[in-house]
């Protein structure tokens, strides 16, 4: 019994320590992650031209659908059609996708390859950025605009479309776009500003915990988790939050002055053919369909910028990864 307790004593010590490398290797990894997710990272732009995935999804649907010499005289037909396009002077069009989340992480990518189109983009041009999100912060949605506002500033057409949501952060993006269409059930809206945070001061106070808060400036800090909130800490919180606003109501409106502001900015969001009554969305249609006829006339770029982890990064993350499984 003695040594089976001397084991199980050993057991939970290693059991600690693994989860203390697991605590410490996952920070590591997640600061790193954090670290480089503003600053542009090392990797690699992929360029697809969208024209050839129609193409080769067209001749396999003939291919099984017709006859043999009918399908070789189709196949004959194609190859002269791409011969002439490649002839022709066709416009371009580029295509762009946004996924965000809450720190809008993919504004790494966006920023690349908002940068490489606009080393061989011309005025003819269009540039499609297919955007999902449901906002975040408020910083990170700021410079993601600014990064499509670029596109604008080079009188380069921006279209963005929303297929799911562009809500809050993901709205105050799309509005910077000359035109944008949704889908038929698409989120779109929701310029407000929410911010909320637990207190745990009654539950300190009640284990005769003391919190001590130490600071220089006034509004250095206006409420806090673990001390006890003032009214005036309230207030001042509550009027920056509401700058916050008024800023994005302001941005909304330069950018798209035929919504209204009053009738809009209340925090709601609205469905896709809602959504164009409120002058939200300028056309229904998803970027399927919208892709689809533009490639008749157009030659359509799919640009994806692929990071690369620094090797102590990846490391860490897959290790973290084996230990959680």
């Amino acid at each position: 019994m003695e040594h089976l307790a001397e084991y199980a004593i050993f057991l939970a010590k290693l059991v600690t320590l693994l989860l203390a490398v697991l605590v410490v290797i996952a920070a590591i990894a997640g600061r790193m992650q954090r670290g480089q997710s503003g600053a542009p990272s090392p990797g690699s732009l992929e360029v697809r031209k969208l024209n050839e995935d129609y193409r080769r999804a067209a001749m396999t649907i003939k291919a099984n659908l017709l006859p043999g010499k009918q399908f070789k005289a189709e196949r004959k037909a194609e190859k002269a059609r791409r011969k002439q396009q490649a002839a022709d002077k066709r416009a371009r069009l580029w295509v762009l996708d946004f996924h965000g989340d809450i720190r809008a992480s993919a504004l790494t990518g966006l920023r690349e390859e908002i940068t490489a189109l606009l080393t061989t983009a011309s005025e003819d041009d269009e540039v499609l950025v297919r955007l999902e999100s449901a906002g975040g912060q408020v910083h990170a949605y700021g410079l993601a605009a600014a990064q499509l506002m670029r596109i604008r500033d080079r009188n380069i057409r921006l279209t963005v479309s929303v297929d799911k949501i562009a809500a809050s952060g993901g709205y105050m993006m799309a509005c910077v776009a000359d035109r944008i269409i949704a889908a038929p059930f698409a989120i779109l809206g929701s310029i407000g500003v929410i911010a909320q945070l637990p207190n745990f001061n009654r539950w300190l106070k009640e284990r005769d915990i003391e919190y001590e808060q130490f600071m220089a400036g006034e509004h250095k800090r206006t409420v806090t988790l673990f001390g006890e909130n003032t009214e005036e800490g309230r207030s001042k919180f509550q009027e920056e939050i509401e700058d916050v606003h008024a800023l994005f109501k302001e941005f909304v409106g330069t950018h798209r002055p035929q919504v209204d502001l009053d009738e809009i900015a209340t925090g709601e969001y609205w469905l896709g053919t809602r959504a164009i009554d409120h002058k939200l969305a300028d056309e229904l249609i998803t970027s399927d369909d919208y892709l689809l006829k533009a490639s008749e006339q157009a030659d359509l770029f799919h640009l994806r910028w692929t990071g690369k982890q620094p090797w102590l990064a990846r490391m860490l993350s897959q290790t973290a990864n084996a230990l959680v499984r």
